[in-house]
């Protein structure tokens, strides 16, 4: 579910920066057309964890994939002109490192834009989220804020061809075993005609449509919710929201549940006591046991008088927020792996649901 803007002509006119004569513009141009074709493709050399020639690795594979049952003409009209691109690797091996504070990723990604949309389109699809919701018993709310914070309600969803994009990082040895893999499954969504091959685009790492599913992930999880023969999680509303549905009800979300709840941190008395309660973090308990701390939730209220299991959760180390969070939490943190997502996940499903100021 973080580009480089192009200036405008205009104000490049405006400060008037130098021009070349004609000629000279159109050498350059031509030069400039060189050193991005150089800096795109990595045909003609090895990357840097494969001592392997390319068209020979290309060559292993494609015979592999003949004797998994997948057609030699498939496969040669597939990884017809695909190449290695080092835009990929320089992406795979430039993630940023940085470390958001839980308060700077919800500024970042729940901000009042993304909660006004959410709002409108949790309206807009009423119908059909209904429907869903009663087949998969998830929650609207969490669909909608799911395809949020995935890809801005379907607006950010890639454009890296993948069989290319999976190509070269199964092709580069740093993680090679597990992208071969997803790119067998991306191949395996091409054959069963899911979607067509131009149109077959998604995120540099692999991740596709409008809820981002990995290949072996669209395997499992994704939904022909309308019935034409196609899973199509880049165009059809219905398909997206049932795959979003299906991959959390089967990952054991309880619909009759919530995610959890933000509580206020308790005031310590002494250092021990303090200590105490952060040694807490990630143990699961009954919510009458939370109630015998007398802690409450963010309105100043007791905890629910429930018979539910709730695990504390204090984000950041000595951190000032905490949370007690049903199993619900964790469905979406197989999700993603980031409990920054998850909370975030869950404070726009439940911005959507409170009355707007």
């Amino acid at each position: 579910m973080l580009g480089a803007r192009v200036e405008a002509r205009g104000e490049r006119k405006k400060r008037g920066a130098f021009s070349f004569p004609r000629a000279s513009c159109l050498a350059s141009r031509a030069l400039m057309l060189y050193f991005l074709l150089l800096s795109t493709s990595v045909l003609a050399q090895d990357l840097p964890h494969n001592p392997q020639p390319f068209a020979t690795w290309l060559t292993d594979f494609k015979k592999e994939a003949a004797t998994k049952g997948f057609d030699v003409a498939f496969l040669e009209k597939t990884f017809q002109g695909v190449a290695p691109k080092e835009r990929i690797i320089e992406l795979d091996r430039n993630q940023p490192e940085g470390k958001l504070t839980l308060n700077q990723y919800q500024t970042r990604t729940v901000t009042p834009q993304r909660i006004k949309t959410a709002r409108k389109l949790l309206q807009e699809n009423k119908m059909l989220l209904g429907k869903i919701s009663q087949k998969y018993g998830v929650q609207p709310a969490y669909i909608i804020a799911l395809w949020g914070m995935e890809t801005d309600f379907g607006r950010l969803t890639g454009g890296f061809p993948l069989v290319e994009a999976l190509t070269t990082l199964a092709y580069d040895g740093r993680r090679s075993e597990y992208f071969r893999k997803e790119l067998y499954n991306a191949l395996q969504i091409l054959k069963e005609g899911h979607i067509s091959p131009e149109k077959f685009t998604g995120s540099w790492a692999g991740a596709m449509g409008q809820c981002q599913f990995m290949p072996s992930s669209f395997l499992k999880f994704a939904v022909d919710e309308t019935g034409d023969g196609h899973k199509d999680i880049w165009q059809t509303k219905a398909d997206v929201f049932a795959s979003i549905a299906n991959y959390l009800r089967q990952n054991a979300w309880n619909g009759a549940e919530e995610w959890g709840m933000e509580i206020i941190m308790p005031t310590f008395k002494s250092q021990q006591q303090r200590e105490a309660f952060y040694a807490l973090h990630k143990q699961e308990k009954p919510l009458k046991v939370w109630r015998t701390m007398h802690l409450k939730t963010l309105d100043t209220k007791p905890l629910p008088a429930l018979e539910a299991s709730a695990t504390l959760i204090i984000p950041e180390q000595n951190g000032s927020r905490a949370f007690l969070v049903y199993k619900n939490h964790q469905v979406l943190l197989n999700w993603n792996r980031s409990n920054l997502f998850a909370l975030s996940v869950s404070k726009l499903a439940d911005a959507m649901r409170e009355q707007p100021q």
